[in-house]
This record gives C-alpha cells, structure tokens and sequence, in this order.
C-alpha cells in the first residue's frame, strides 16, 4: 500500500469506535485533534450554513477529528507487529492475487529477496484505485460523473492564522476551496486551479490571503504539494469467493465530507467479524455475501453526499448548476435544517440476513443503525460500552430475558445487559423506550440486528426469530435450540 508522506486526514467517531476495537484509541487520540464540523462560505467567504460537531457525541467520542493519516498508519502497523498472530511484511509489492476455486487463493509477490507465493484463506484487498485484487476478481468502475483535479497544500507557519477550527468549504465556482487546520502549527489548503494554472508564490499568496496576512520572508513553509484528480467511482462486484475489495479498491470518493479513510475502515469492520468467525467455525460462505449488499449501498450514499457537497461547491459540471446553487442557498436558511444534517452521515443499513429490518408503526427503529456508546460502570469498573460488551453478540434489555429469547442468546454466546444500573444516565432504556422495544441484539460490529417489541414474551414474530437464529447459526455450530 503507497502512503502519501504529509497526508492529513479527518475521521468520524464511529472510526474512533472500530480504532477502540483493535485495541489503538488511546495511541490514535494522542495524535487527533477535536474539529468543530464544517462551513460553507460564499466567495466572499460569508457564512452561508454551519454544520457543527459535538464536543461528545453518542458514539463517545468527538464528532469529527483531524489526524495525520501516517501517524495512524505507523500506529497500526505497530500494533501489527505486538499480535502473534500476524506476519507483517513491508517493502512488498503484489503481482497476481488467483482464487483456486473454494480452495485457498494464491497470492504472488515480489521484494528485494525476489519473488514468492502464499496461500491464503482469504484476500482483503485494499491496494487502491490501481487494485490488482479488483483486476483479480473481474471488477469494474461504475462512473458516479465526478472528477476535478485540485491542487493540494500542507503548510506550517507560526503566523496567526485565521481559523474557526473546523473545515471551511468555498461555495464558489470561480475559486472553489477547502481549509483546516490539522494540528498545533500545521494546516491544509484545497484549490481547483484554473487549466494550466500554477501556483505560484504570486497566486498562493492571493489564494490564502483571507485566512492569513503572507508577507515575503514570513515563516510560511509549505511541507507538501500535489495535484490530485478527484473522481467518484464504485465497484460493480466487490467479492470473488474468498477474495475481496475494500476501501479505495471498492469505492472512490471526492474528499468534499472526509469520509474516504472511514469508509474504508468500516468496510473492514462490517467483513472480519463474519470471516472470522466462518473461518474458525466453519460457517455458511454465503453469510459474507451480505458484505457487498450492506456496505456497498451505504457507500454510494456517502459518494453522493460528497458530489453534492462538491457541486454547492463548485457550481457543478453541467446546465443546472446555477439552479442547485440557488437551491442551496434557500436550503441552508431553512431553520433546523442544518442542525439536522449535522447529526449523522450514515444511513441504516438494508435489510438482510444480518439486520431484520420491516415495517413498524410508531417509534424509532433503530435496526440496522449503530448503537450508542455511552460510558457505563460494571462490576466495581467505569469504561465505554463496547469494552464491557467485548467482540461478541450482545443482548440489551430493559427487561428479564424470556425463555426463548435466553436460549437465543446462549446460542449466540451472547453477553447479556441489563441497561438499568449503568451508570449512562438512562441513555440506553431511553433508545429502548423510543423503539418501543424490550431488547435489542447487538452484532460484534455494535449495528442494531434485531428488536424484542414491548411484551416480547407475546412476540408473533418468534417465528422469524428461529429463522434469524437458523442464519446465524450458519457462523458456527449450534449448542442449544430454544
């Protein structure tokens, strides 16, 4: 995998979940700074909507960080290397990834020691734009019909800066731009240039003039610079038995909502618990086929919130684009709108095998969607939800669990919560309040599966809870039936 040396980057607190998962929050925080979300401005840099970000969000974590991604890079590699479990080699390029039909995929490779083959269980492919894994298993692009070149600039200065400490966003066709500061002295500037425009001392100086006074000889160093085409594209297949794409080599995205890296990673979260499991267990393949059906979906939602933010940006690319800026700038002055588009990116997942989505009169359905992260004490012990839940399934309830509903998680190896008593002051019974429910089952992923409705031992649909039981047990052998 390239990396680019001075990268910034920015994630979302369901990124700092699955970073608390693999056991690297506390490194990574050390390294992330608290934004406080993200303004359009008009060209005369105006306010035109503010998207804010809480300081603590309900997934326990701030609502959006600014990070160097090479620092996250070497932080994993290093928490890599301390896993007996795994092998890390660098300085390796891949030359060939072949499924040998059900059997192991065999994986071709070169370094400075020449060339080798392994063979693997499985291939997770996230080699980029240029994917030998998406040529491997016969994937094409879909084109999404965006793409703009940008030029692209790091900079530190001990200058005062003038910063809001969030992410700006230029809503202007002429001279579209992206700023933020990214750590103590260090910050980002995105420009679409002109054709065949440089950026010159001249033309830099006029560029970041609103933000910061740039006189020659000031302590202004500009650590990187480099063009960058923009595109929005997504894989038509993203699995070939036991081979697999993720993150860039599934899906590209324009950079306009910073999701690029979060994407990725929650690919990687959604697939390993079920490959994990199917591998040890000796599960159902066709479970991971719910891979592609609930990540691919949600990625092409988060695509095209990131062309629609680039076309308010940049007027778009076709006739209508004065019509959708117009449409902005009456959108944004809708009260409460803003505030509500500031909550959460992410749509529910679809309905499937692993979410039991259907229709419900009244209440919120969580199903399909994250649940929250408050901090809760257990056992003499205060923490974040997901390390008292462990990797496992989850049950939480407002209520003694029924016979059926025990044996359902036993047979999950379930751990079992009772939210009264926390300690989270009511935040959970709350969810299960708004829902309407008695209990929710939680995946290793923390993504709502199911729900128990209110007076649950009455449960109709017990039925289609034995037909839920019978999927998942396809991850592994059963020990009991209910």
């Amino acid at each position: 995998m390239a990396t680019d040396e001075h990268k910034p980057s920015d994630v979302s607190p369901v990124t700092d979940r699955i970073l608390q998962a693999v056991g690297v929050h506390e490194e990574f925080a050390a390294l992330a700074r608290p934004a406080r979300g993200l303004r359009l401005l008009d060209a005369r840099h105006r306010v035109l909507a503010e998207f804010p970000r809480a300081a603590q969000g309900t997934h326990g974590y701030p609502g959006t960080s600014m990070f160097d991604q090479p620092g996250l890079e070497r932080v994993l590699r290093e928490a890599l290397d301390r896993t007996p479990e795994c092998a890390l080699r660098g300085g390796a390029e891949v030359t060939g990834v072949v499924p040998e039909g059900d059997g192991p995929v065999r994986v071709a490779y070169r370094d400075d020691r020449g060339e080798h083959v392994v063979r693997a269980a499985a291939v997770l492919g996230c080699d980029g734009a240029g994917s030998v894994t998406r040529d491997a298993i016969g994937a094409g692009w879909e084109d999404l019909r965006f793409e703009e070149t940008w030029t692209v600039i790091d900079v530190r200065t001990s200058l005062p800066v003038r910063c809001w400490e969030g992410v700006d966003q230029i809503c202007d066709p002429d001279r579209p731009g992206t700023f933020m500061r990214v750590g103590e002295d260090r910050y980002r500037w995105e420009f679409r240039l002109p054709d065949g425009a440089e950026l010159d001392q001249a033309r830099l100086r006029l560029l970041v003039a609103p933000w910061v006074d740039l006189v020659p000889g000031a302590d202004f160093e500009v650590v990187r610079r480099a063009r960058y085409t923009f595109r929005a594209r997504i894989a038509d297949r993203w699995r070939r038995g036991r081979v697999f794409l993720l993150g860039d080599a599934a899906h590209l995205t324009p950079p306009f909502i910073g999701q690029g890296l979060c994407a990725g990673l929650r690919d990687a979260y959604n697939l390993t618990w079920q490959l994990a499991r199917i591998l040890r267990q000796g599960g159902d393949e066709r479970l991971l086929d719910t891979y592609q059906s609930e990540r691919k979906p949600h990625a092409r939602h988060m695509i095209r919130l990131a062309i629609a933010m680039g076309w308010a940006m940049t007027g778009g690319q076709d006739g209508a684009a004065a019509l959708r800026r117009g449409a902005l700038n009456a959108a944004v002055r809708v009260p409460g709108l803003t505030r509500l588009a500031a909550r959460d990116l992410s749509p529910a997942l679809t309905a499937g095998p692993l979410v039991r989505r259907r229709f419900r009169v009244g209440g919120r359905d969580p199903v399909g969607r994250l649940c929250p992260q408050p901090w809760v004490s257990a056992a003499g012990r205060r923490g974040r939800l997901d390390d008292l839940l462990g990797d496992s399934f989850a049950v939480l309830t407002a209520v003694p669990l029924s016979p059926w509903l025990r044996a359902v998680a036993d047979d999950l190896g379930a751990r079992t919560v009772l939210v009264t008593g926390l300690g989270d002051d009511g935040g959970l019974a709350g969810l299960l309040r708004a829902a309407g429910a008695d209990a929710v089952l939680l995946r290793p992923d923390r993504v709502v599966m199911d729900l128990v409705p209110a007076g649950g031992h009455d449960f109709d649909g017990r039925a289609g809870w034995a037909s839920l039981l019978h999927t998942i047990r396809a991850t592994g052998p059963s020990r009991r039936t209910p």
